[in-house]
């Protein structure tokens, strides 16, 4: 057998799976591009791999669609092509109309869609504002591309027509030219093989990352996963669609697990020994950045004043189990904490044993109500809670409204209180420190400019020190609405907890940079300024008077040890909920209170051993 010819054989064979199906793979190639570009925010760059690996993927389509039988692929590709069309569309609209691409949260709202805003939705679509926006794009080239398919097919049937129209010649000639034998199909094919070897190894990291991210276990890895700098890019909607379906088959699942749990929930009595109880989780704050714990900016002057009067009482060591507010939320709801069996979902979740209790339960956020602009962190962290037979069980009222600053989130608890009963557990949840921090406070209450830190940190650029300052305003206004939240208590037989759900890196120490760090090996550094957080519990006047030794349990206990995993034990012990679930081991305020129970980071890290090691070292 000769060499070049059987080379140039399979040079022109590689050209076929595009030679067949070209008006499938350029009118997809430049949907895929359209897409990329239409769904780019100002400050953001299209993906880098974009061209490559688009080229790679719909090759692979090709190569499999050629591979069945003619007249199946034929249907095969025609599903596809509305396939394609229809996530792309959606997508797009989407990214128009909410500002946010498919989404699990997007998706699962569409579940909750009913046959009437179904219906609305699809006529919404022909709203020439919508037409007319960057999803007339998609729709411009679906358009051109039927038109082009309907011209290919017709013309293919008029073969044997004396004279060829130019869009005639133009088909003939464009799979003639692809199949042609010689020196110019050869090239052609050798172009096609370069661009495939080139594709496949520059597009192989990422299709490894979204392996490793489709194939995880539980919503929890997902998001954990997504942390990641390497983690795989959904750079196309069908890509966002598969993930979206994956983290909710996966959610769900969790789902099932914590209804069964609660099916099972008993409560043996209950004394009320606390009528009203308030959990404030606040956001994103590190005590390094808090007045209370020594902070060189005034940034708690309220609650350090409400320290002062002994009412307000101030735990020392206390430490977040996670540095992701989704993966704290399920650990704190759950009765479950780190080093038990099981998993989180298996357990029951605190409030609903409250309202089985008899209180009336109260639910305040300002991060997880569903909605379409939600980022995967959120759904993460408030899927179970926004289950509609979850949240049933969980809460008697809570707020429909996500606010721009959490003042407005005691409005709502304004509305609400009139369906209070004898007994209240209230949580609040609030935005405090999120990032973007600038955004975090209404600029009339911004105390703190740049050039207040010049003296202290010098070494941090004007830049630097304006988010320095940005942080600290948000700590500052965080402490206003929290203070409002006491205030409404202080008359009340009440207690008040607040607990951040982490920590939060602001310029901190020369670490240098803001936000966290996702690593999955904690050092001493991280461990401080990301898990370590402020906790106090504050005691009404009527409350200390009327409990006298419960008040005196709360402030014997400020400097245990706690991670706040285990807060659930201690709410159930200031209701006076007996049941099953209860662990006096677990609750601070106990005698039988283990203390020397391992405080593990992230499930992975002994934040007493990192501690003792340090110290050890100097």
């Amino acid at each position: 057998m000769k060499v070049w010819p059987f080379i140039g054989k399979c040079l022109r064979l590689a050209v076929e799976p595009i030679r067949r199906h070209w008006v499938f793979f350029l009118f997809m190639y430049v949907l895929g591009l359209a897409c990329a570009w239409i769904e780019l925010h100002p400050w953001e760059k299209v993906y880098g791999n974009l061209y490559l690996e688009l080229f790679f993927d719909l090759y692979l389509v090709c190569l499999l669609l050629m591979l069945l039988p003619r007249r199946v692929g034929k249907w095969v590709r025609r599903v596809l092509t509305v396939l394609f069309y229809a996530v792309s569309m959606a997508d797009v609209y989407c990214f128009v109309k909410y500002g946010s691409v498919l989404n699990p949260s997007m998706l699962m709202l569409v579940g909750e869609t009913n046959a009437r805003e179904a219906g609305e939705f699809l006529g919404s679509l022909l709203n020439a504002d919508v037409l007319f926006s960057k999803f007339g794009w998609v729709t411009l080239i679906m358009v051109v591309h039927i038109v082009v398919s309907v011209l290919s097919g017709w013309l293919r049937k008029k073969q044997g027509a004396v004279r060829e129209s130019g869009p005639q010649r133009f088909g003939r000639q464009m799979g003639s030219w692809l199949s042609a034998k010689g020196a110019a199909s050869s090239l052609v094919g050798a172009v096609v093989v370069a661009l495939l070897v080139w594709s496949a190894i520059a597009s192989w990291p990422n299709k490894a990352a979204l392996w490793r991210l489709m194939t995880l276990d539980t919503i929890g890895q997902v998001e954990h996963e997504l942390t990641r700098s390497d983690c795989g890019r959904q750079y196309e909607p069908p890509y966002r669609l598969a993930f979206s379906v994956r983290a909710n088959q996966l959610a769900s699942q969790q789902i099932d697990r914590l209804i069964m749990a609660s099916d099972k929930a008993q409560v043996d009595s209950c004394s009320f020994t606390t009528p009203n109880i308030v959990l404030i989780i606040g956001e994103s704050f590190g005590r390094h950045h808090s007045q209370q714990y020594g902070y060189f900016m005034p940034t708690t002057p309220r609650q350090s004043a409400r320290e002062r009067t002994g009412l307000l009482v101030k735990y020392t060591d206390v430490v977040a189990p996670w540095n992701l507010t989704s993966f704290v939320f399920k650990n704190v709801f759950s009765m479950h904490v780190v080093g038990q069996q099981g998993e989180w979902c298996d357990y029951r979740l605190f409030p609903e044993l409250f309202r089985k209790a008899g209180y009336h339960v109260t639910f305040l956020t300002n991060q997880f109500l569903p909605q379409a602009k939600e980022a995967v962190y959120d759904f993460s962290g408030g899927f179970f809670l926004n289950n509609p037979t979850l949240s049933k069980a969980l809460f008697d009222v809570r707020n429909e409204k996500l606010h721009v600053f959490d003042k407005d989130l005691i409005d709502d608890y304004e509305q609400l209180k009139q369906h209070n009963g004898k007994h209240n557990l209230t949580i609040f949840h609030l935005l405090g420190q999120h990032m973007n921090y600038r955004v975090r406070c209404p600029n009339k209450q911004k105390k703190f400019q740049a050039s207040d830190y010049e003296e202290r940190r010098p070494e941090l650029s004007l830049k630097q020190r304006k988010i320095l300052a940005d942080y600290d305003n948000a700590t500052l206004y965080n402490d206003s609405v929290v203070d409002q939240i006491v205030r409404r208590f202080e008359d009340q037989d009440a207690v008040v907890i607040y607990m951040p759900d982490h920590g939060e890196e602001c310029y901190e120490g020369n670490r240098g940079f803001i936000c966290r760090n996702h690593s999955a090996a904690i050092d001493y550094d991280l461990a401080r300024f990301e898990f370590e957080i402020p906790f106090w519990i504050y005691c009404s006047h009527p409350f200390a008077v009327a409990h006298p030794e419960l008040y005196k349990q709360i402030v014997q206990a400020k400097n245990r040890r706690l991670m706040t995993d285990a807060l659930p034990h201690m709410l159930l012990y200031l209701a006076g909920i007996h049941c099953k679930d209860y662990q006096p081991a677990y609750n601070v305020l106990c005698d039988e209170y283990d203390e020397m129970r391992p405080r593990i980071l992230k499930n992975t890290t002994d934040y007493d051993r990192v501690m003792s090691e340090k110290r050890d070292e100097q």
